[in-house]
């Protein structure tokens, strides 16, 4: 599944900086993860970069954007190929 921003978000950059799928942009008066490029970092990193960077813990997994392991592995390598 795609990942989601909460409320929380203060728009400090740390996340954007951090994701190697560039999905997430600013979206007044938060952040927010595109979830049609978003690959939660599979082949990338053990875990997704933008939580791992997030100080103020506001990123979850989007309950609405449920994919397989498969299917987040093919949005990476379709995301590397662009």
């Amino acid at each position: 599944m795609a990942l989601l921003i909460t409320k929380d978000c203060v728009c400090c950059d740390a996340c954007r900086e951090e994701c190697p799928d560039e999905a997430i942009y600013e979206y007044n008066p938060i952040y927010v993860i595109d979830a049609d490029l978003c690959s939660e970092c599979v082949n990338d990193f053990s875990e997704p970069a933008c939580i791992v960077a997030c100080p103020y813990e506001c990123i979850i997994p989007d309950p609405d954007n449920i994919e397989s392991i498969e299917e987040l592995k093919l949005k990476n390598r379709r995301n590397k190929d662009l």
